[in-house]
């Protein structure tokens, strides 16, 4: 079984060399490695929480999605996708906070700095404090828990929000569940040994303090000017040099081989000038940036090619989304008003599979679906929603034709049909394995009976 990971990225800002080493390289890396089920997401509706400005926030997400593709993240490996392209979220984010306590939101590391910081300034707790920033928390949980995901890596600052991701998860489902677990509860990956690297005054480089280094934007113009902007001592070329208490060989160490590192130390040691240590830096950093600055210049190029994989990778997440929520809903009793009839006689043994048969019927959104029902009334399976009827028609005849299909069961307790590598149907949630297994059964015997017959 995989270990489904999950990544989410505010889109806020331009990223810079220390989100490079301390975020995307790492995160780009753990994505390939065997048995992990990735996913990465632009946070674009955690980012109006904190950015009033539609510009910076649409420039964001341009920069931010081509940036970590330039890197390396691969979205045929990966999925993916922009937050607020899965409408699945937002209606989850509901149904937790529904559930959620106030209390528990008034624990919130950043809600309570926010009040900190009103009440020192003799100021009303509240001021300022919008219900986007004090129920952060449950939407963090909603991209959680959309998708199940086992781990989500983030920094100590962060595991409080995995803390009360769970916390609102085993809430709803003792409410909700009937025994099942309808949310896998997540485990916090704590980035322990993220590098932290200095900016152009020696402190962490942060865009709060203004002293970054431009990534790709800018190009290696930009990242030269900056680099030669780093704050040195004033030593003079020939003077030794301390390596540990410089900041170009920090930024050096992150770049660079161990041999590399080496030789960049004893250069110092001997006197090397700060003004060519800063140009030894830009060149061993340019040779990791320069080809992922051409892959970068050419999808900044080609908005549509980034828009048709962000979409892609929408689509991706949607094949999960869509019928979990509808699980999700039907728990909740936001059920469909047309039950399944049981039939008027107990089907003899030998023909229950022979009397199955496809419904079809509208749901409460105006979308078209069908179920598949067994000879006795119960739900083998339900479609997913389609816009029109035609479409959900066209799927419905080819199941009834026998064209191939596949069952599968999933983690939980529901099993799905594919059709074409789709999921066109998923079945309801049983009380425990074994019955999704036996329904499973009933499914296969039902599609096998309608094929023949």
């Amino acid at each position: 079984m995989n270990t489904r990971v999950l990544t989410g990225i505010t889109t806020t800002g331009t990223p810079h060399l220390g989100n490079y080493v301390g975020a995307i390289r790492p995160a780009v890396a753990a994505s390939a490695q065997p048995g992990v089920d990735a996913f990465f997401f632009l946070a674009d509706y955690h980012a109006l929480i904190k950015c009033d400005d539609p510009a910076r926030i649409a420039r964001s997400r341009l920069e931010i999605a081509v940036t970590w593709l330039a890197a390396g993240l691969d979205p045929e490996k990966v999925t993916f996708y922009r937050q607020s392209d899965i409408p699945e979220i937002p209606e989850l984010c509901w149904l937790l906070t529904c559930v959620t306590g106030k209390g528990l939101m008034n624990r919130a590391h950043a809600y309570k700095a926010s009040v900190d910081q009103n009440v020192a300034k003799g100021e009303e707790p509240d001021d300022g404090v919008t219900m986007g920033l004090f129920s952060y928390p449950v939407l963090m949980a909603a991209d959680i828990l959309m998708f199940n995901a086992h781990r989500v890596p983030v920094g100590r600052d962060q595991i409080q929000h995995i803390e009360m991701a769970r916390d609102i998860a085993q809430r709803f489902n003792h409410l909700y569940g009937q025994g099942q677990e309808l949310f896998v509860l997540p485990e916090a990956a704590i980035e322990e040994d993220v590098a932290t690297l200095p900016g152009l005054d020696g402190r962490k480089m942060s865009k709060s303090y203004n002293n970054t280094i431009p990534l790709l934007e800018g190009g290696a113009k930009a990242t030269r000017a900056a680099i030669m902007r780093i704050v040195t001592d004033s030593r003079e070329p020939g003077e030794p040099k301390d390596p540990g208490s410089s900041h170009l060989y920090t930024l050096y160490k992150a770049f660079a081989a161990p041999e590399e590192t080496a030789s960049f130390a004893r250069a110092l040691e001997d006197g090397l000038g700060w003004g060519e240590a800063k140009q030894a830096l830009f060149e061993r950093i340019e040779r990791d940036l320069a080809p992922m600055r051409e892959r970068y210049e050419a999808l900044m190029a080609r908005p549509d090619q980034l828009e048709e994989i962000l979409m892609a990778g929408a689509e991706r997440a949607r094949r999960i989304a869509r019928p979990r929520m509808q699980a999700l809903r039907e728990a909740v009793g936001l059920r469909s008003l047309v039950a399944p009839r049981a039939a008027a006689k107990p089907a003899a043994s030998g023909k229950a599979a022979r009397q199955a048969r496809f419904v079809s019927f509208r749901d409460e959104d105006g979308r078209f679906r069908f179920r598949l029902l067994a000879a006795d009334g119960v739900e083998l399976l339900c479609s997913v929603a389609y816009d029109d009827p035609k479409s959900a028609g066209a799927v419905l005849k080819r199941l009834q034709g026998g064209e191939a299909a596949q069952l599968q069961a999933e983690d939980g307790p529901r099993f799905v049909l594919r059709l074409d590598e789709q999921v066109v149907a998923a079945s309801p949630a049983a009380d425990d394995l074994a019955a999704r297994d036996a329904l499973l059964a009933r499914a296969r015997q039902a599609l096998a009976a309608l094929a023949a017959g």
